[in-house]
């Protein structure tokens, strides 16, 4: 009888752990570690592309905004001044034109001919750099919308860290400045 009760005791102590223990498995989970992004590889094509579409249009799909009037600005800027320095070139090549053909009541009645040469290349060559300042701002707001659909998808925390220090020199004891790099795991 004695033999019975320890068995019986036995199993139910057993019985009892393995409940208990099958109530306690939960995931434990560090409370340091981060939390996963997805990464879409095809974003910065999209945004590119959006951009080459519409410019200013990869800034809005990347949501910086703050970025859209800095496109316009620097494509309408250069936009305009290249259809003022061909309007110009087109009125001094114009006058220069009708000098030659004998008239001489144009305008530029005060310009000699080798003044209205000069004001055609002037602008000519103002027009030409204005239209590499337009394609040159087409393109940087492409590369813009690019690079920064592709960095918005690093992860950046406080735990990688670039900070300057101050360390004193051992041989002359003077105060020298430099930058550590840590990581901490």
């Amino acid at each position: 009888m004695n033999k019975i009760i320890s068995i019986a005791l036995f199993l139910s102590i057993l019985s009892n752990t393995a409940a208990l223990a099958q109530k306690s498995t939960q995931a434990v989970v560090a409370k340091d570690t981060l939390k996963s992004i997805d990464i879409d590889p095809l974003t910065p094509a999209k945004a590119a592309f959006y951009s080459a579409v519409l410019p200013g249009l990869g800034q809005a799909y990347n949501k910086r905004y703050w970025k859209i009037p800095l496109v316009y600005g620097a494509i309408g800027t250069s936009l305009y001044f290249y259809i003022d320095s061909n309007k110009k070139y087109h009125q001094f090549r114009d006058a220069y034109k009708r000098r030659l053909e004998g008239y001489t009541d144009d305008e530029f009645s005060y310009l000699d001919n080798s003044r209205l040469i000069a004001g055609q290349k002037f602008y000519q060559r103002n027009r030409d750099l204005s239209s590499l300042f337009v394609i040159g701002f087409y393109v940087l707001n492409i590369i813009d919308a690019n690079v920064d659909a592709a960095l918005m998808q690093f992860n950046v925390d406080d735990r990688l860290s670039v900070k300057p220090t101050l360390y004193q020199n051992d041989l002359n004891l003077k105060t020298n400045v430099g930058l550590s790099l840590n990581y901490n795991f």
